[in-house]
């Protein structure tokens, strides 16, 4: 019963309270920003890369495109140290376009603190190669920082209309959801990779080999005092069409990220430090167990029906029953509505408990597992 109600505060409880929280918090601060009396703010876009020419290119060109303010915006390539080299990016790059070397030993931390070293806007907005924007995401995402409490920004990642069917896209709007009401009561835990902006002010270098610099440097702000705010219609498109696999690597490096979070962060566990604590635990933390807590509840449920079939069924009534579940199962619309669900749990508690023994060991090298 402790493992049930661990899964029940996690993943329902919890998403409930802060939800009637985030309502109340939007209508009590409703119409009272902290409106900034300084000049427009200029934007350094940077983009961390091994892509190829062609695909940054037109990234490029689409953030271009974006720009609210040309005579204020940049765009900063960084190319990973193992990458190639930088002299076909350099060619067909415009003018306000500048294509930097990632620094040693490689890896996208690496990368982006050589990047950011050559930006030289107000404000960093970071994204990814395999994005694109919307119209007015750049406008919208600059306009968050009006609010002079406001220390960074997360928009807002759409996936392509097949992902958003699938149980992945079930699961990511369920986390822009979190994302948002956290943002409403106090900030999210983090940012959305692909769509972010950052005051240049508050950017400290990252250190090498780290694997959530969406999180660690959105969360270095909320301990400096500043809020990370989602603007839900700044709003990035994602190209990709991942598979199982991929989607499993994924949340391995991305549940191992929040393990190498703690050790490197560890203010963050700290109710008296972290204004966020509460969020921090329930949406990061605690959802590290759900994988043994399922084993238990499984184990339990499993002795609860060995007991119930030795006690109500007969010798004939067993094979009747095992009948009445396979007929079930072969409907095909609910085949598939179980094999795609059940998929989906398996991959995520398996990349659980993977992300807590690469944590255990300190292996952080998890971009080509």
């Amino acid at each position: 019963m402790l493992c049930a109600a661990g899964i029940l505060l996690v993943w329902i409880v919890y998403p409930m309270l802060i939800g009637v929280l985030a309502t109340r918090c939007r209508r009590r601060s409703a119409g009272h920003l902290s409106p900034s009396t300084s000049s427009p703010l200029s934007v350094s876009v940077i983009i961390a890369t091994r892509d190829d020419p062609a695909t940054i290119c037109a990234r490029v060109a689409d953030c271009l495109a974006a720009a609210h303010d040309p005579s204020r915006f940049e765009v900063i390539v960084g190319i990973d140290a193992s990458g190639p080299p930088v002299a076909p990016y350099e060619l067909a790059m415009a003018p306000n376009v500048r294509v930097v070397r990632g620094d040693e030993p490689g890896g996208k931390a690496a990368t982006l603190n050589a990047a950011v070293r050559a930006a030289r806007g107000d404000l960093l907005l970071f994204t990814d190669s395999q994005q694109r924007f919307e119209p007015d995401a750049i406008a919208r995402l600059v306009g968050a920082f009006s609010d002079t409490s406001v220390g960074a920004a997360s928009g807002r990642l759409e996936l392509s209309d097949k992902a958003r069917r699938s149980p992945v896209g079930r699961y990511w709007s369920y986390e822009r959801w979190l994302r948002r009401c956290e943002a409403a009561v106090n900030s999210c835990v983090g940012t959305t990779g692909a769509i972010w902006a950052l005051r240049r002010s508050l950017w400290a270098s990252l250190p090498s080999s780290l694997i959530l610099d969406d999180v660690y440097a959105p969360m270095r702000v909320v301990l400096a005092g500043q809020r990370v705010v989602f603007v839900d219609d700044a709003r990035a498109v994602d190209l990709r069409h991942t598979d199982p696999r991929q989607e499993y690597r994924r949340k391995v490096r991305t549940l191992t990220g929040v393990v190498q979070l703690c050790c490197w962060l560890p203010q963050l566990l700290l109710p008296a430090r972290n204004p966020i604590w509460m969020q921090f635990v329930f949406h990061k933390l605690l959802r590290l167990l759900t994988p043994y807590w399922l084993i238990g509840v499984a184990t339990w449920a499993g002795w609860v029906i060995i007991r119930w079939l030795e006690s109500n069924l007969t010798i004939t009534g067993v094979p009747l029953f095992a009948l009445a579940a396979m007929s079930a199962v072969k409907k095909t619309k609910l085949a598939r509505f179980i094999r795609g669900g059940v998929m989906w749990v398996v991959m995520l508690q398996a990349a659980l408990v993977v992300a807590t023994m690469n944590g255990v060991r300190r292996r952080w090298d998890v971009w080509s597992a």
